[in-house]
Parts: structure tokens; C-alpha cells; sequence
């Protein structure tokens, strides 16, 4: 393989879904900011809102995730400081 075109920081990190506390590791790239023990051992962590095992399409399970929701909430709450 030709040297130097591999990015530097590829290594095994976490995910962890966030919905269902569900953890799994892979190799990737992704820049992390936090860390995690898992199964005695310390990996860089990555926070997923859905993933596999959470995700409807996979679970056959309907689950809403209300992210639009949220949004038009904090501008209605917000709507009275308009200039």
C-alpha cells in the first residue's frame, strides 16, 4: 500500500445510542472530545441519537423522534423578542 495517504487517527472507538444506552465498537476516523470504558478498556466515544438497534427500520417498532418539534418550540418561545 502506498505510505502517507492513510489518515493518522484511524482507531476502535464507541458509539453509544444515546436512546437506548446500547454501545458497540468499529474503527473509524470521527474526532471524538470524550471517552469511555468499555468492557475494561478506555475508547474514544462517539453519541448517536439513533443507531441499529434503535432505528425503527431494523427494530419493526415505531419510534417518533421529534427533533422539528423541538425547534418550533424554542422559536415560539422565543417569538416575543423580535424587534
Amino acid at each position: 500500500m502506498r505510505q502517507g495517504i492513510h489518515p493518522e487517527n484511524y482507531r476502535v472507538v464507541a458509539f453509544k445510542d444515546m436512546s437506548n444506552e446500547d454501545v458497540f465498537l468499529t474503527k473509524s476516523t470521527v474526532e471524538t472530545k470524550e471517552t469511555i470504558e468499555h468492557e475494561g478498556t478506555e475508547y474514544p466515544l462517539y453519541k448517536l441519537e439513533i443507531s441499529r438497534t434503535s432505528h425503527p427500520f431494523y427494530t419493526g417498532k415505531s419510534k417518533l423522534v421529534d427533533t422539528a418539534g423541538r425547534i418550533d418550540k424554542f422559536k415560539n418561545k422565543y417569538s416575543k423578542f423580535k424587534k
